[in-house]
């Protein structure tokens, strides 16, 4: 299974923090690199508890994540990029909105 999400990484004090905005999960380590990887086991491990509870497509589904071309997507992704194809503007250009629905 193919899942795009985001991951967030800030320092805190002497440790870095990693989250996962859409799957709301976070982690942390002693670098940027470290509190990735323990953000990459967290989501695994409890990726493969909830397919044995059979719960996995309910929480997928939960945090809006849709199926795309045989990957998981965030929903808002999707409503972005919609929005960045479709976009009709009079006074800025379609990137220039999408920067600007970027910086929001």
């Amino acid at each position: 299974m193919l899942l795009k999400l985001t991951i967030e990484i800030w320092g805190k004090g002497l440790w870095y923090v990693a989250r996962s905005p859409e799957l709301d999960f976070i982690s942390q380590g002693r670098s940027p690199e470290e509190a990735r990887r323990n953000l990459l086991e967290v989501i695994q491990i409890q990726f493969e508890e909830m397919s044995r509870l059979g719960t996995l497509d309910d929480y997928l589904s939960e945090c809006n994540y849709i199926r795309v071309n045989g990957s998981l997507m965030p929903q808002t992704e999707i409503d972005v990029e919609i929005i960045k194809n479709n976009m009709r503007t009079a006074s800025m250009s379609r990137d220039e909105y999408f920067d600007l629905l970027q910086r929001v």
